[in-house]
């Protein structure tokens, strides 16, 4: 099943597929930050308003703010 990282939960698993729009600039920010295609990750939380999600990915946590998490397409494992 694909979706969008931002509409997963807490404690979900997925791998990244890659990205709905956004800019050239922006997707390489993205993915220097190591949301590279293929890359599996898992949410360790969620702010309790929703915004930011923290994400472990390649054995560090990564903050990222809901906007950005729409446009990253993943499939849940």
């Amino acid at each position: 099943m694909t979706t969008t990282l931002g509409k997963l939960s807490e404690g979900d698993r997925g791998i990244v597929e890659g990205f709905f729009g956004g800019g050239g600039d922006y997707r390489r920010k993205l993915l220097a930050m190591g949301l590279t295609p293929k890359t599996t990750f898992r949410i360790c939380r969620v702010a309790p308003l929703g915004d930011p999600i923290q994400i472990e990915l390649r054995g560090f946590q990564l903050s990222i703010r809901r906007d950005e998490a729409a446009i990253i397409k993943v499939s849940s494992i």
